[in-house]
């Protein structure tokens, strides 16, 4: 399928810089299956959804990823994007072509890391020295992740730190949020639970791939980035629960959603997971796991673009897009959100 499908034109003032604040006050979309759009808010969720329903969080936490630091002269940065081991990290190096195998990058505040060896898509591996956790290396030298969209037009500060977390983060290991959970507060989840609508969490680190353009000029020779993932088996029981009792499963954010799909088996049924996915999502595919989507508004040409055509369909998400744009939704990782109820 051609790239260019998935292309729109965003007016760049409608790019979020900052969260909304209090986090469920953002806007939200709601396309409820070919019903008109509607207009609503983010705390008005609980009244869009019915009891029994379950929402699916990502529980994963984004760490400090973005590291800048010397191999001599050279400023070297680097952006981590998947972990291989305790102390080895893939990562995005930017001024990579002033790195070789086995050089030292000092990073400041004592943490240093070896240059391994260069991947096929220009990534590095790199190994931290020394015996401390490199989460903890990673809390004194590195600085959270930004998207570049965001990153391009401010600096990361020290608000991104709590900004740029979910409530429901618990385990180390995304460069990237999942930022459709960012809208939930604690008044949100009290309300839901009155309503009687449930909740899940499963686990998908989320890396800096997530990012990356899409450069080919058709799906088929895209590539995507693996992220690791997981679902335990009490929750794989629990989610199957869900439509034999009739309600629905709506994932919280696209991570939730690939990661649910990739565990699903082609009778629909949640299997424990655990491992790498690097499932691509586009039209024509058969959803298995899931009943409807919460999400953020992705960027043009994106593999979330591709995955959100798939779910709502291609002209549909093209009319969600144009009316979220006449009426000044803010876009992307700090902005507003939609409902997709196909």
């Amino acid at each position: 399928m051609r790239v260019d499908l998935f292309d729109f034109e965003l007016p760049t003032d409608l790019i979020a810089l900052r969260p909304a604040f209090p986090r469920d006050s953002a806007r939200m979309l709601v396309a409820r299956g070919q019903d008109p759009l509607s207009d609503k808010s983010v705390a008005d969720l609980p009244d869009l959804l019915e009891p029994g329903d379950v929402l699916v969080f990502n529980d994963t936490r984004v760490i400090p990823a973005q590291l800048t630091g010397k191999r001599g002269e050279a400023t070297i940065g680097a952006t981590l994007h998947k972990r291989l081991d305790l102390r080895r990290w893939q990562a995005f190096v930017r001024n990579a072509k002033r790195l070789r195998d086995d050089d030292r990058i000092d990073f400041g505040a004592d943490v240093y890391a070896r240059a391994e060896a260069r991947a096929a898509d220009g990534s590095w591996t790199l190994a931290f020295e020394g015996e401390e956790p490199v989460e903890l290396l990673l809390e004194r030298a590195g600085t959270m992740p930004l998207p570049p969209y965001i990153a391009g037009k401010r600096p990361t500060d020290e608000r991104d730190r709590e900004d740029y977390q979910t409530i429901f983060a618990e385990e180390d290991g995304a460069v990237a949020a999942p930022t459709a959970a960012l809208h939930f507060t604690p008044e949100l989840l009290a309300a839901l639970d009155a309503r009687g609508v449930q909740r899940e969490t499963l686990t998908l680190h989320v890396g800096a791939g997530t990012f990356l353009p899409v450069k080919a000029d058709d799906t088929d020779d895209h590539q995507m980035h693996a992220e690791w993932g997981r679902i335990d088996a009490a929750t794989a029981d629990r989610l199957n629960g869900v439509r034999t009792r009739g309600n629905r499963l709506v994932a919280v954010g696209t991570t939730s959603l690939r990661l649910l799909e990739s565990a699903a088996d082609d009778s629909g049924m949640v299997r424990p997971f655990e491992g790498d996915t690097s499932i691509f999502i586009t039209p024509g595919y058969n959803f298995r796991a899931v009943d409807g989507l919460m999400t953020n508004f992705h960027l043009p040409k994106s593999t979330l673009m591709m995955l959100v055509s798939a779910l709502a369909g291609r002209k549909r998400i093209t009319d969600v897009y144009a009316h979220a744009i006449a009426e000044g939704y803010r876009f992307y990782s700090y902005g507003d959100s939609s409902l997709l109820l196909p």
